[in-house]
């Protein structure tokens, strides 16, 4: 745990300054400190940190640069492993709301995921303020767990691992639970998601959990949940499948964003549902050319068994569609064509719905957690024609990105608002607060504090 509320113990003070400050800050500083600042080079850069002592050499303030304005998620996010390990204070005028985002970018500053190496748990500590332990503690924990789950190793994150962590998070929250196993996926009318997971030792699964007032607007949440991809018969080289582990994280992103749902009790009935499955290679893989039926009755070519995201969703999306709900958000590591288009670090947005798309994309520039959107540019919808069946689930090309998601839009209702978030839950470099590996992308800007559901 990265913070502190014992007020029995003494704090030291964590002074943010921006260069605007550094001046008027060593004036009235004793001489000894302002020298000391001086020599130590500090000229309040964004994360550059000064530790000043007394004249027996203990700790008493460490400064620490930062921006003059904007979110103050990361102003504090690179000092957890750079500070001594003991007890902090934030010492600062800013608004409550900007110091709930330091609190919180000190507590993904401090992650690491250790469940395979023994570390020294002394570790430097911020106070949390009783009044902010509610917010803060949300969004840490729900962090947390989307980067662990994507983090752990497929042999220990398969479909009935993944089921676990949703019936915990259920009993958690006292929501309902409930999971569809193997074959009963085929007698319920799940073919693709059966498909997709059935050549594996690690039955595949429909998990689903629902939460909230039924007489509230009904928001459901579809993250797609494989486990592990090898790309199936289509199998992927070795430099692709290394980090196939994080095909995921899609699941684990909707996870999260339920935990946050459920802990500030948002006002809606809440439905989540996960595709579970393990794309593994066997005698009863799916093949090329196979044709399938999906739950909604669509026929589908498989051009390729590495596209096998979109097959999980599709049989999700026609299952949330028929409840009716007032708004749909589906999470998936979708395609590789998504992050040639923007990057590892800037979620790909796709929507039916215009004001839904603007709500998102302006609730991702206030947060500073950016989602852009590319269009659902439906004369790309003949790349995905077949010869004997209704549509492919890939092809080829240019706009992969694209193709994909007018795939998945076939399996939406039109009158129900709906957005696909295309992202790489993953972290390619390392910055303040967001080491490598497993990561929680968009979740300030989907925390639905901006977003309505339809009336």
């Amino acid at each position: 745990m990265p913070y502190s509320s014992d007020l029995k113990h003494s704090y030291i003070p964590l002074t943010p300054v921006s260069k605007s400050q550094l001046d008027a800050l060593v004036s009235h500083s004793k001489p000894a400190v302002a020298n000391w600042i001086s020599q130590s080079d500090f000229k309040a850069e964004d994360g550059q940190h000064c530790l000043i002592s007394n004249g027996d050499g203990e700790l008493i303030e460490v400064l620490v640069g930062v921006a003059e304005s904007g979110e103050r998620r990361w102003s504090l996010a690179g000092l957890p492993s750079k500070l001594p390990a003991t007890r902090y204070q934030l010492h600062c005028d800013w608004t409550e709301t900007e110091q709930a985002q330091a609190l919180i970018g000190w507590g993904l500053g401090s992650y690491q995921f250790d469940h395979f190496i023994d570390r020294d748990k002394h570790q430097a500590l911020l106070h949390l303020p009783e009044d902010m332990k509610t917010v803060v503690m949300a969004f840490y924990d729900s962090l947390c767990t989307v980067r662990d789950l994507i983090n752990l190793p497929a042999n220990h994150m398969m479909p009935e691992h993944l089921s676990q962590e949703l019936e915990t998070l259920a009993s958690e929250y006292k929501a309902d639970f409930n999971e569809i196993v193997g074959d009963d996926l085929l007698t319920q009318n799940f073919p693709t998601i059966h498909a997709v997971g059935r050549a594996s030792d690690h039955a595949p699964r429909l998990l689903s959990l629902t939460w909230g007032d039924p007489d509230d607007n009904k928001l459901t949440l579809v993250g797609k949940g494989v486990c592990f991809d090898t790309g199936g018969l289509d199998i992927k080289g070795s430099n692709f499948m290394r980090q196939m582990k994080k095909d995921m994280g899609g699941a684990a992103h909707v996870l999260g964003l339920a935990k946050l749902v459920m802990a500030f009790k948002l006002p809606v009935f809440l439905e989540v549902l996960i595709p579970a499955v393990d794309n593994a290679i066997s005698g009863d893989a799916f093949r090329p050319g196979d044709v399938i039926t999906t739950r909604s009755g669509i026929t589908v070519e498989i051009d390729n068994t590495d596209a096998e995201g979109r097959l999980v969703l599709c049989d999700a999306l026609s299952l949330a569609c028929e409840k009716s709900p007032d708004l749909i958000i589906d999470f998936a590591t979708l395609t590789g064509a998504a992050r040639v288009a923007l990057g590892t670090e800037v979620p790909v947005l796709f929507s039916n719905d215009y004001h839904l798309a603007r709500d998102i994309h302006d609730q991702s520039i206030v947060s500073e957690e950016l989602i852009w959107q590319l269009p659902l540019h439906q004369p790309y919808f003949s790349n995905l024609k077949s010869t004997v069946a209704d549509m492919v689930n890939s092809k080829s090309g240019y706009g992969g990105a694209i193709t994909a998601a007018l795939y998945l839009n076939e399996f939406v209702a039109k009158d129900i608002p709906w957005a696909h978030i295309d992202l790489m839950a993953f972290n390619v470099r390392e910055r303040p607060g967001r080491p490598l590996g497993g990561e929680a992308m968009g979740l300030f800007a989907r925390s639905l504090s901006g977003i309505t559901c339809r009336n």
